[in-house]
């Protein structure tokens, strides 16, 4: 039998676990793939650009463990009412190749997303921050910002989006968890108030929602809304004023920020594992501008699918299918339908 993870799974899991533990257990999971990189086999997401969106495939093997998530963007699903990212994925056993898991992953990525980028923001940003900025309201809004506060404890928490009902929303769901949030009237505000600064927005083209001029010293920045090419947000000149870290260089420099400068192998400073391992240092002191320029990866994904294989047989919530076929004599699969 194989495991599978609703949605409805994904959602009792995380209330009986309560989302700061999850987070929590979720960043040491994390923190141990991007340590282990070197033990993985990797490379870019595959990805098939339509007029409407894009649909990718995210595969990568462990020395355990094989995964890979399906998923899309389709900006303009907005209009019809439906979510611009869904997801599914699957874990599978190394030594014998079939499936241990098959998850849902419209949730999962988000919450991964929020973990990734406050990964980020704890090896890169000023531990004295107290300021918290995003730029971008929408469906990964809210895990960006919990995901942030289990590690700082903002006093602050600065938000914009050009849809005041996104703002709304925002305000909404985190209005019981005792932030002090504040609206601001447009995105040059949230970064001259804020340390440490996210952007997620959607938009399928090329951005500059935030310009060099109103960076300011000890800044951290996560670039998280520009993951596919032609698909960026910041000005860049922002790239000329930063200290850039990536996820996996060969994936980011067609999908990311760095996709609109020249020299991007000159300009990069990191990928991630090597600041988690501290073979390059993070931030190295209070005045330097860092960016995270992510646009997601693969090791990200196997890291919350082995979690959620692992905390949900601990808790005892999933479901399971008869997905692989149980032989008496394993060459005789037409016996199953004879």
């Amino acid at each position: 039998m194989t495991k599978i993870i609703t949605l409805s799974d994904v959602q009792k899991i995380v209330h009986q676990v309560g989302h700061k533990q999850f987070n929590v257990e979720l960043t040491k999971y994390l923190e141990e793939d991007f340590r282990n990189w070197n033990n993985f086999q990797k490379n870019a997401r595959i990805a098939f650009y339509k007029n409407q969106g894009v649909m990718e495939l995210m595969p990568i093997c462990g020395e355990k463990l094989f995964s890979y998530k399906y998923v899309n963007g389709h900006p303009n699903n907005t209009k019809l009412n439906k979510l611009t990212v869904v997801g599914s994925g699957l874990l599978a056993d190394v030594a014998t190749g079939e499936p241990v898991m098959i998850a849902e992953m419209t949730l999962l990525t988000a919450l991964r997303t929020g973990a990734t980028s406050a990964l980020a923001s704890k090896y890169l940003a000023r531990k004295d921050s107290t300021n918290f900025g995003i730029i971008g309201c929408g469906s990964q809004s809210e895990f960006q910002v919990l995901a942030h506060q289990d590690i700082f404890d903002f006093k602050n928490i600065y938000y914009f989006d050009v849809d005041s009902k996104a703002m709304n929303k925002f305000a909404k769901n985190l209005s019981s968890y005792g932030m002090n949030l504040i609206a601001c009237s447009n995105a040059k505000e949230v970064v001259e108030k804020s340390e440490v600064v996210t952007t997620c927005t959607a938009y399928p083209e090329k951005q500059e929602i935030i310009k060099a001029e109103w960076l300011k010293p000890g800044q951290h920045i996560n670039a998280m809304g520009g993951d596919s090419p032609h698909k960026t947000e910041l000005e860049p000149k922002v790239l000329d004023h930063t200290k850039i870290v990536v996820e996996y260089f060969e994936q980011t420099s067609h999908e990311g920020e760095i996709q609109n400068i020249k020299n991007a192998k000159e300009k990069v400073y990191a990928e991630l594992w090597e600041v988690i391992l501290g073979d390059k240092k993070g931030r190295q002191n209070e005045s330097e501008i860092t960016l995270f320029d992510s646009v997601g990866f693969a090791l990200e994904d196997y890291s919350i699918l082995r979690y959620m294989n692992d905390v949900s047989e601990k808790i005892g919530v999933f479901h399971e299918l008869d997905m692989v076929p149980e032989l008496e004599n394993c060459k005789d699969l037409f016996g199953l339908v004879r």
